[in-house]
């Protein structure tokens, strides 16, 4: 398996198969501005020259460098087989390469598979209420970069 940059060619594949990817509509979150705009740090993870798993994510710039994971997917025959892993880590090195000091990413309660993935990888956890408006709490991840 291999990382690389996301092509416009793999963002038409994901918004076709994401939905049954995450087992329900989540299409939405796929919005092209994760291509067109902030696609400079989205990944795919190839096998065999299938693409099995993409990330998008972006790099703020307000008041510091933060790197933000915003969606994950991982075709189903490859969970748990490093897919994942492979898409963090190489985001974060773009992250390290591009000067940030931490990464985001938020899931909402009750996505414990989530949460036991960003506690391996040393993520800390906090819940924030009202992260997504009011009464719409949220499980806010963090990650501090070191070794710059």
């Amino acid at each position: 398996m291999q990382t690389r940059p996301l092509t416009k060619g793999d963002y038409d594949q994901i918004v076709q198969v994401i939905d049954r990817w995450w087992g329900g509509p989540t299409s939405a979150l796929a919005h092209p501005i994760f291509f067109y705009e902030l696609g400079r740090f989205a990944r795919v993870v190839e096998s065999d020259g299938v693409m099995v798993g993409f990330l998008f994510g972006f790099v703020t710039r307000d008041p510091e460098p933060v790197g933000y994971v915003h969606l994950v997917g991982i075709h189903p025959d490859y969970r748990r087989r490093g897919v994942a892993r492979m898409l963090y880590t190489a985001f974060e090195d773009d992250c390290r390469a591009e000067g940030c000091l931490r990464l985001k990413a938020i899931t909402t309660v009750g996505n414990d598979g989530s949460a036991r993935f960003h506690g391996t990888l040393g993520w800390t956890r906090s819940e924030v209420e009202d992260y997504a408006g009011p009464g719409r709490l949220r499980i806010v991840f963090t990650k501090a970069l070191v070794g710059r």
